[in-house]
């Protein structure tokens, strides 16, 4: 989400071996394009940039053409098998959190309750962003690669120092907050005499989830220390604990305490118990990390010394982060107090705040496994890069990542938009949403649908910015965002029916980020001089689209020959979601093959 303006190197470059010139170039040529399709594609850096640690905190420096220190693999093979660990834990994170956004659903269902938890359970990873979370998901994984080549220790004395300074400001933060809940929770929604006994109960649940946003920070702050080691792993796979934790907490409140979907029957006891174990799902999340950490060589001491410690530069940095916080933070409450209000006009059809986020739950699931681990490998190795003066590479691992992406991307955009009731169906029409209750959720999945594409391209050419350690321009990209969506977000708000306001909402974010994505895109271009591969992009995304719109018909149209086809209740809709989705699948698979997308090879089998 996130240090004015540093100069731009010059593009040639230190010197390198033959083979470390193979793993951090990434020049135009069909063998180095498939070099390359194995490492991105894997989401681990190349060889020869910054390794494990020889466990003093020290780092080798890029072009020695080994591994680092400790580690026992030669080049390409722990790369590969590291790779393959981090792709998965995402996968698994995903998928579990599925599961628990299906039993939630099941349990809560869409209405005015399953809002009041929603909305109280925003509100911790809303604070965790704005008091320093967007800091550490982009501006410190380039100075902390940055201390780790550049300290004479390693790195290891502002490590300790970072960490220190973070989890202070976030314990003292999340005591300030639970005391303050009323008072954030009404910035959310309306204590009005209709919306009163609604506003109680989502008081009564931001007290007891507020405490997240400590173990949001503890799991984020050592989660980049161990990237910044070029350790991805564990932070991919942490998350499924807390998905096992709710997955059970979900599945008792359904069963065996056979707990209510309306606000007027939940008990205390069943508030508490939601309440409590959601915390600790988050809190077994962050101290999950703990032994990765230390197995990585960090061991963490206290350290309150931070005058002159180089933690100037991080703050400084920080303080554009904070106001694109503040910005996409202005916009996510804005659209958050109108979708609550579409859910007081009516409380039980599903058409408000909660249909919304899990609508938006699934619409970025592409986005999460795909581009975020993209992301997560080519910061540090762009970062590199930008210190080292080679401003070819990280331009190439820009237009790489954006290809090949959008390989998943694309299609999954469209089938999105051709099969998004199905899709909503299928996974929330159980328990207490019926099928007709999780039609809304779908239509706002079709109207979030084609706005996955400008929104991963634009997430992924952010860190363009960021690798330079400039916050300054994604602030103002995010500026133009959040104002384009709250504008569109009100007159969705103020012109439309109940039934269809939190629709047009989807449809306003997904306008919002295309027009990010032109803003970010000419900026980007005069930062790189002009040139950032854009036919070669236009060309690979043209085709892309073309396929994947031919074949998003042809599955509505398959989907459609299916819908009548008699199916126990419940499940009415997995005919045509799978005949839809397979034809789709096949369909676009071969038509991108008659249109020659190259960048189809990065895909496992399809070589």
């Amino acid at each position: 989400m996130l240090e004015g303006t540093p100069h731009t190197p010059h593009s040639p470059h230190t010197s390198h071996s033959p083979r470390d010139t193979l793993a951090l170039r990434l020049p135009d040529r069909r063998a180095d394009d498939e070099r390359a399709d194995d490492e991105i594609a894997g989401a681990g850096p190349g060889p020869g940039g910054e390794g494990d640690g020889d466990g003093d905190g020290r780092t080798p420096q890029p072009g020695r053409g080994r591994p680092a220190a400790g580690t026992g693999e030669g080049p390409g093979g722990g790369l590969r098998r590291s790779s393959l660990l981090m792709a998965l834990g995402t996968v698994v994170s995903r998928a579990t959190g599925l599961i628990r956004a299906m039993l939630q659903a099941g349990a809560l269902g869409t209405g005015l309750l399953a809002t009041t938890y929603n909305m109280a359970n925003v509100i911790p990873m809303s604070i965790y962003t704005l008091m320093i979370g967007g800091a550490l998901n982009s501006v410190l994984v380039p100075q902390l690669v940055r201390a780790r080549a550049e300290h004479p220790d390693g790195g290891r004395a502002y490590e300790q120092r970072l960490v220190t300074l973070v989890l202070s400001v976030l314990a003292a933060g999340t005591v300030l907050s639970v005391w303050a809940a009323p008072q954030i929770v009404a910035v959310y929604t309306s204590d009005t005499p209709k919306n009163h006994a609604a506003f109680e109960l989502t008081v009564v649940f931001a007290r007891f989830l507020l405490p997240q946003i400590f173990f949001y920070g503890l799991f984020f702050i050592l989660g980049q220390v161990l990237n910044a080691r070029s350790k991805f792993g564990a932070m991919m796979w942490t998350p499924v604990l807390n998905n096992v934790v709710l997955i059970t907490m979900f599945g008792l409140y359904l069963g065996l305490l056979a707990g209510p979907d309306r606000i007027e029957d939940i008990t205390p006891g069943q508030v508490d118990f939601l309440g409590l174990v959601t915390t600790g799902g988050i809190a077994v999340q962050g101290l999950a990390l703990i032994p990765f950490v230390r197995a990585s060589g960090f061991r963490f001491r206290p350290r309150f010394d931070w005058r002159g410690s180089g933690l100037r530069k991080s703050i400084g940095a920080a303080r554009w982060t904070l106001l694109l916080v503040l910005a996409n933070l202005a916009a996510m409450t804005v659209v958050t107090h109108f979708a609550g209000a579409a859910d007081q006009q009516l409380p039980t059809g599903g058409v408000g705040y909660t249909a919304y986020n899990y609508a938006q739950g699934i619409w970025i699931l592409p986005q999460s496994i795909i581009t975020v681990s993209l992301v997560t490998a080519l910061l540090p190795r762009m970062s590199r890069a930008v210190a080292e003066h080679r401003l070819d590479d990280m331009r190439a691992d820009l237009s790489h990542g954006l290809r090949i992406s959008g390989v998943l991307i694309v299609p999954a955009a469209f089938f999105f938009l051709a099969l998004g009731p199905q899709t909503a169906q299928f996974l929330f029409g159980h328990g207490a949403v019926d099928a007709a209750s999780a039609v809304p959720a779908g239509q706002m999945l079709q109207a979030f649908g084609l706005g996955l594409i400008p929104f991963s391209a634009q997430y992924l050419l952010l860190r363009g910015f960021y690798a330079f350690e400039d916050t300054r321009t994604p602030f103002w990209t995010a500026l133009c965002i959040a104002a384009v969506n709250i504008g569109l977000a009100a007159a969705c708000h103020l012109w439309l029916p109940a039934r269809w306001a939190v629709i047009g909402m989807a449809a306003a974010y997904a306008v919002a980020y295309g027009v990010g994505l032109l803003l970010t895109v000419v900026l980007l271009r005069r930062r790189l001089a002009g040139r950032l591969d854009g036919r070669r992009l236009c060309r690979t995304y043209g085709k892309l689209a073309l396929a994947a719109s031919a074949a998003a018909a042809l599955g509505r149209l398959v989907a459609g020959a299916c819908s009548g086809v008699s199916v126990p209740a419940g499940w009415a809709s997995v005919p045509a979601l799978a005949a839809g989705g397979l034809a789709m699948a096949v369909a676009f698979v071969l038509l991108a093959r008659v249109l020659k997308v190259a960048e189809l090879r990065s895909l496992p089998g399809l070589r």
